[in-house]
């Protein structure tokens, strides 16, 4: 795609004046909420907190360029990345714990994070990469305008750990430029376990399917940067607990064999998680190279190439 004909999902839905139906929509959702498969059934709008601990107001860890994402988000200038306080999911072993799990952020308003998109944009960034965005779909919504007015004109990535509702997600549909959900278990046991939400792989797959009905495959520039479409990761772990080639199978046969897949070999011990348990420990380098095999065997072999020099032992 050259880079010329690109407009991104947002302008092209804020022209047709769409915004407001589905900000009132999805506010709405606040009052009882769903906006996620928790269905916590509390009214955020006036300050009652569920499993996820957010509230009514957009909360923000640390906004920044970042270097570390996939190459397609990554470019020269750095995926633009706004790490939103509290997580709907709180994996026991996050690598974000303080965030997640310890509330390590704070409140802002609509207008600032419209305001933080800008500054991202400005510092160059070749997108707007909202991590853990699910449980705060409205206040993004409703932020999004005061961005676009001020000029935003960067493709959105909304980052999360896949544990989303599609009636949420499809209140994006023709907003979200770039999905790049987790699919971190293809069984209903380990999600029950490390996440207490033994639904995760069933409501995974569902969102999955709604995003690439959305956005499609992949579609990159002529500099290979990122424009629309939907990037998976999924992070290896010890003792085959992430369920790789099944889930690597799903991809290949209920998605795309052109799914974009980056394959993550970083997983540590962490948050509150036992040295004793099974997920006590790194994965070891054989138990990487053979989720990359399985996800070859099942078709899938559009995978971010990635330098990885951790995965050595003495």
């Amino acid at each position: 795609m050259k880079q010329d004909d690109f407009e991104t999902a947002y302008l092209r839905a804020y022209r047709e004046g769409l915004f407001t139906e589905r900000i009132e929509r999805a506010f709405k959702v606040l009052e009882n909420c769903s906006v996620c498969p928790r269905n916590c059934g509390i009214n955020r709008l006036k300050g009652e907190r569920g499993i996820c601990q957010a509230g009514h107001l957009p909360e923000v860890s640390s906004y920044s360029p970042h270097f570390g994402e996939e190459r397609p988000l990554v470019g020269v200038g750095g995926s633009g990345t706004i790490f939103l306080t509290h997580c709907n999911l709180r994996c026991s072993f996050c690598q974000n714990y303080s965030i997640s799990h310890l509330s390590d952020g704070r409140s802002v308003s609509f207008d600032r994070l419209a305001r933080m998109m800008i500054e991202l944009q400005r510092l160059g960034c070749h997108n707007i990469n909202f991590v853990t965005p699910t449980h705060f779909v409205p206040q993004i919504l409703r932020a999004l305008p005061v961005a676009i007015e001020a000029g935003l004109r960067v493709p959105l990535v909304y980052n999360t750990s896949g544990y989303d509702a599609v009636e949420t997600l499809r209140l994006l549909d023709g907003i979200v430029d770039i999905y790049m959900p987790d699919f971190k278990f293809a069984a209903a046991a380990p999600a029950a376990k490390y996440c207490n939400a033994p639904d995760y792989p069933e409501a995974a797959r569902l969102a999955i399917k709604e995003m690439h009905r959305q956005v499609g495959d992949l579609v990159l520039d002529q500099n290979g940067i990122a424009r629309r479409g939907l990037l998976v990761r999924h992070l290896v772990l010890p003792e085959g607990l992430a369920g790789t080639r099944e889930a690597m199978r799903f991809l290949a046969t209920e998605i795309s064999r052109s799914t974009y897949v980056n394959i993550m070999d970083q997983y540590y011990p962490c948050g509150d998680v036992s040295p004793r348990a099974p997920l006590g420990r790194r994965i070891t380098a054989e138990e990487y190279a053979e989720a990359v095999q399985a996800a070859r065997e099942q078709g899938i072999t559009r995978l971010d190439r990635r330098e990885r020099f951790r995965l050595v032992w003495f």
